[in-house]
């Protein structure tokens, strides 16, 4: 009986990759890489490692954040003697681009065809997004007095200290939520954001995210 013998597997075509992915998509891995395609594919690769890497802590940042806010909310309206939730009280000063998240949210969360919505679902259907904009300035003297109790580690009650690193990694999850490049940004500013946030709101969080966190990891691999 005759042996097949074994069939030469061909590299693969980076013409037919590059075509795939797009010429404009790839044009600035080129250009850092002299033009060099196979080298501007592994770096286009390990973009993708790396944004998948920050994906994790900042998924935790997300859903840390928007419970901290939550719960401070929730501690105003109990103060106030307000017996309806905050995201439908009408006396909570939120402005309209937040008012129409929270509509779409309770549609979202509601599509189960459940008769009441539980406020859980409701909560984390609110974007990255809106929590990022409770941290704006338009909300300094109405919201963030009470805000502010979310973050009982920072070094001080200035809605700026919160608001700048928030913001940065609002712009910074998008990026990577749109396969943008992130390959050439302050990475290491970024994950350093992440932690701070972090810290501000619980330190013993801070540590559990980094103690799992593969960024340094995937850094350290950059072709």
């Amino acid at each position: 009986m005759h042996s097949t013998p074994p069939t030469n597997i061909e590299p693969p075509d980076d013409k037919a990759v590059i075509e795939l992915i797009s010429p404009d998509r790839l044009n600035p891995y080129l250009t850092a890489c002299a033009g060099d395609s196979t080298t501007a594919l592994a770096l286009y690769r390990w973009n993708s490692d790396l944004a998948a890497a920050f994906f994790e802590p900042l998924g935790h940042l997300e859903i840390m954040l928007r419970n901290a806010l939550d719960a401070r909310l929730v501690v105003r309206q109990q103060r106030r003697g307000r017996t309806t939730e905050w995201y439908i009280d009408g006396q909570v000063p939120l402005g309209g681009k937040a008012h129409g998240d929270i509509a779409q949210a309770q549609e979202r969360a509601g599509r189960g065809g459940t008769a009441a919505t539980p406020r859980g679902k409701v909560i984390a259907e609110l974007s990255f997004g809106f929590w990022r904009f409770l941290l704006a300035r338009q909300y300094k003297t109405s919201l963030w007095p009470d805000l502010a109790g979310a973050f009982p580690h920072a070094p001080n009650r200035a809605l700026t200290t919160v608001e700048n690193p928030v913001k940065r990694l609002h712009q910074f999850r998008n990026r990577i939520a749109h396969h943008e490049g992130i390959w050439h940004l302050s990475l290491e500013a970024r994950r350093d954001d992440i932690q701070t946030v972090l810290g501000f709101i619980s330190p013993t969080a801070a540590t559990w995210v980094a103690d799992a966190s593969r960024i340094d990891d995937v850094l350290a691999r950059r072709p």
